[in-house]
């Protein structure tokens, strides 16, 4: 039961963190502050609250990139905007998109922050640094502020974990996208143009993998490899399932319940696509 929940928070917040990705003025935020194209915004704003942060330990913090890619973005886009600016204006920038998303999104936020909070608040940093830059920087005085930076805390509470559960596999960050791709968890042409990964690189990694028994020789996914990637996100879920510690089972169920109104509303918007490069499955039901 808690590795369903664990997997549920996650459906349940994604959505509300990912307009940040989606939303049109908000894939603008960083052209609006002056850095160069939507990814060195993506970077600048996905690592602001880490500080003015070098290209190598955003590479290993963010987990699936190409370190090319990000060193295009970083560190030269805190140049055009500080790392605290960028901060302010994502919160501001994400808080009116959920507004126009969700036209109650106020009330529903100053009820869902106390649990999302809780669960923030006691979870631990080590070896979570997205997590961890992300809660400093959590107190809003605005509450739907509040309730995307808190979201934003889940999310990358996961993703932190989903890292360390890859290197736990032995799969680097080229493999792991090929591997996810490989079981139609996201379109293979997008996100190999998304994460940054050149066609030799690309093809190297399924190498790799083939050689692991994880594809076959048509570079589809094997028993072996579908195996694998579940291994990855059952862990992810076991690790994740750590922020639901402070509330009891009742109160974590009415959390989930409560997540589902707003969410399904930004889901009915059609902002998000489906297939995505977050790896977010479309809703059923």
């Amino acid at each position: 039961m808690t590795l369903t929940r664990s997997r549920t928070l996650w459906l349940r917040t994604e959505p509300l963190h990912a307009v940040i990705y989606f939303e049109e003025r908000c894939r603008d935020l960083g052209r609006s502050l002056g850095l160069k194209g939507f990814w060195m915004g993506y970077f600048a704003a996905r690592t602001a609250p880490m500080g003015p942060i070098e290209a190598g330990p955003a590479t290993a913090s963010l987990g699936v990139f190409a370190p090319t890619m990000v060193e295009r973005a970083l560190p030269s886009a805190w140049q055009y905007a500080s790392p605290g600016r960028i901060v302010e204006e994502r919160a501001a920038c994400t808080a009116r998109a959920l507004r126009a998303l969700v036209p109650d999104i106020e009330d529903q936020a100053i009820a869902l922050c106390p649990p999302l909070a809780a669960m923030v608040e006691d979870a631990p940093s080590l070896s979570r640094p997205l997590f961890a830059a992300n809660r400093d920087v959590s107190e809003r005085a605005d509450p739907v502020q509040r309730l995307w930076q808190l979201v934003t805390c889940v999310r990358e509470f996961r993703g932190d974990a989903h890292v360390s559960v890859l290197a736990d596999h032995g799969l680097d960050a080229c493999e792991a996208v090929v591997l996810a791709a490989a079981t139609g968890r996201v379109d293979p042409d997008t996100i190999r143009h998304d994460r940054g990964w050149g066609e030799q690189e690309w093809a190297h990694a399924m190498d790799r993998l083939r050689g692991r028994g994880l594809l076959d020789g048509d570079g589809h996914i094997t028993e072996h490899g579908r195996t694998e990637r579940e291994s990855v996100e059952d862990a992810t879920d076991r690790l994740s399932a750590r922020l639901l510690r402070p509330l009891a089972a009742r109160d974590a169920d009415t959390l989930l319940a409560a997540l589902e109104r707003p969410v399904r509303e930004i889901l009915a918007a059609d902002l998000i696509p489906f297939p995505n490069p977050i790896g977010l499955p479309r809703p059923t039901g």
